[in-house]
């Protein structure tokens, strides 16, 4: 127990603690969209268990991190898998109501959560690796002292989207504006890019989160319409 006097180790979990803190309203954002559609009782479930996948699959990656270094174009891969989800997110789904596509049921629900986290986490699981130093106790510990705030940040905003579909199509956007980032932070892609590359990753990523954005809503209204039309005689 001699770590517990160290100030290097509380340094360092605090560095993870912050890192992991950094991408818990993108984390919480995800969660919501996906289990908003759930019965209430599934919602929790669903928060609970794609966490705890997301989390497990995070671990892992953090202990093949420099495996994971020498994927190329990971990033701009992760990217596009982002973009993929966020209008699945936003797309209406054969509900009666019309409500916005979320998991049609808990075990989809829990994989959307789980995919959009391990494509979202590719900076953060770079980020906690460097703090923690090849500890993985430490890892495993910072991680868990972010879950309350994932957990409890996707209720509110599942709630909140449930009375408010706007809620939805800015969230759409905001995982588009995050996909465009990814994208461009590619070590390859930067390459390519060169002097262009910080000015290509504002542009890209404020037209990726315009775009689900304005897609969502188009498709919302579509749907109402297709619902307001008169059915066959």
């Amino acid at each position: 127990m001699s770590w517990l006097a160290d100030p290097e180790f509380w340094a360092r979990l605090l560095g993870i603690v912050l890192i992991d803190i950094s991408l818990a309203g993108d984390n919480a954002l995800v969660i919501a969209l996906a289990v908003r559609g759930l019965p209430p009782r599934q919602q929790l479930l669903g928060r609970l268990w794609g966490t705890a996948g997301a989390v497990g699959l995070r671990v892992a990656f953090i202990a093949v991190v420099s495996y994971l270094l020498r994927i190329p174009l990971l990033q701009l891969l992760g990217g596009l898998a982002l973009i993929w989800i966020a209008i699945r997110l936003v797309r209406p789904g054969s509900t009666e109501h019309g409500k916005t596509r979320a998991g049609a049921t808990l075990g989809e629900a829990i994989w959307i959560i789980v995919v959009a986290d391990v494509t979202m986490s590719l900076d953060n699981v770079l980020g906690v690796a460097a703090a923690a130093k090849g500890d993985l106790v430490l890892v495993v510990f910072g991680i868990a002292l972010s879950l309350p705030l994932v957990v409890w940040g996707s209720g509110l905003l599942a709630n909140l989207m449930s009375r408010h579909e706007w809620i939805v199509w800015l969230g759409g956007g905001v995982l588009g504006y995050v996909a465009g980032e990814m994208m461009t932070d590619d070590p390859i892609v930067q390459r390519w890019l060169g002097p262009a590359a910080a000015v290509a990753d504002l542009w890209l990523s404020i037209v990726l989160g315009a775009f689900v954005l304005v897609l969502g809503w188009w498709l919302a209204r579509a749907a109402a319409r297709h619902r307001r039309e008169p059915g066959p005689a």
